[in-house]
């Protein structure tokens, strides 16, 4: 077995031992080998050896002090480490954001610092340094096109859906990266940590290469840094006139139901769920909600619902290829698919059929004719 790397540029050196393989995530662990999460699943950095105690810690108290210097002066990052272990011990597990520059160009990090039955353990989620655009995401052109027109209505919920590593963070940006280059909008969002950052310039379309200020103003607030939790920025958000909310994710019922307030009066909110379709969307939400008020928020929901895009990342033949169900409330079908659905999934697997959405099944049967996936991924995956 290989003795651990001692580099101080770990995270760089992996990089560079896996050019090529889209690192998403980087999982080390006290006592452990390195794991990956790449272009062709999870891999084993066996050659980086096994990763002991001061190994671990040292990375993490590394990436804090990183997004330590965002908190504090640079006369206080010497005392950063010394917060971050103190923060470990009283909360057994943080969150926070960041960004590492020693891999070649800037790369913003999703980091969890978090303890387990071995010790210590760290959890990085690579973002991409440029927001993506939505063409290029894989998603289908006429969904696409669908976001774009809906992003465009003065009030609405937009729901973005899908487990750990589906690439929910990256396409919410892609949609308000779009609205911020397009229209004169305030956008706010409160995330659990921050991840894709906002220019407040942009490329003039006209002229290449000449930055202009983009139409759209972005107020970003992370949870424990800027508000309490994601209940308290909800309420603090409306008195910012926002046109726009990003909510990170919907964790309980008081966030919920404060997403279908602000929609109805006049905002626009895009949050996202742990669910993998839109009839399981549908149960999430009412799971939130005790028996006797569950009519009365599909109500609702047929009112301000305005699309699910449900997504998942599946290991192609060439890379990670993107899979989707897409359900948009345009229609009165639709919407009394909705309002009548009772547990049973027939009124809305009926609405998917409608024309413009997508169900997830069809999804997986266009990749795997077009020769993007194996006969085993497309067994595993579908939904039934």
């Amino acid at each position: 077995m290989s003795t651990p790397s001692s580099s101080n540029n770990i995270l760089g050196d992996l990089a560079t031992a896996f050019a090529g393989r889209e690192i998403s995530d980087v999982q080390t662990r006290t006592g452990g080998l390195i794991y990956l999460h790449t272009n062709r699943g999870l891999e084993v950095a066996e050659s980086f050896g096994i990763q002991d105690a001061e190994a671990v810690g040292r990375l993490a108290e590394a990436l804090f002090m990183r997004q330590s210097v965002e908190i504090w002066s640079e006369a206080d990052a010497v005392g950063g480490a010394a917060r971050m272990w103190e923060l470990v011990r009283s909360r057994r597990v943080i969150d926070f954001s960041c960004e590492e520059g020693a891999l070649g160009s800037p790369v913003r990090m999703r980091v969890q610092v978090h303890l387990s039955e071995h010790g210590l353990g760290v959890t990085c989620r690579w973002l991409r340094a440029k927001i993506s655009q939505l063409e290029t995401l894989g998603i289908d052109a006429l969904i696409s096109d669908s976001l774009r027109e809906l992003m465009q209505r003065r009030f609405g919920l937009g729901l973005i859906t899908g487990p750990t590593g589906s690439g929910k963070s990256t396409t919410l940006a892609a949609v308000l990266d779009w609205v911020r280059r397009h229209f004169p909008k305030h956008i706010v969002t409160i995330e659990d940590p921050i991840e894709y950052r906002y220019d407040a310039m942009m490329e003039d379309p006209n002229q290449p290469g000449v930055q202009i200020p983009a139409p759209s103003l972005v107020t970003q607030q992370e949870v424990g840094r800027h508000t309490l939790s994601y209940q308290s920025g909800l309420k603090e958000v409306l008195r910012k006139t926002p046109n726009i909310i990003l909510i990170g994710e919907i964790r309980d019922r008081e966030t919920m139901e404060t997403c279908i307030e602000a929609a109805q009066t006049g905002h626009f909110v895009l949050s996202t769920l742990h669910t993998r379709g839109a009839v399981k969307t549908i149960d999430r939400i009412l799971e939130f909600f005790p028996k006797a008020q569950q009519s009365g928020i599909l109500h609702r929901l047929s009112e301000t619902l305005t699309f699910v895009l449900s997504q998942g990342l599946l290991t192609g033949f060439n890379g990670r290829v993107l899979v989707t169900e897409y359900l948009q409330n345009t229609s009165e079908a639709v919407a009394a698919g909705m309002r009548s659905y009772d547990g049973s999934a027939t009124s809305l697997a009926d609405a998917l059929r409608y024309k413009g959405n997508l169900r997830w099944d069809q999804s997986l049967i266009n990749l795997y004719r077009a020769g993007h996936i194996s006969e085993d991924i497309f067994n595993a995956n579908l939904m039934g």
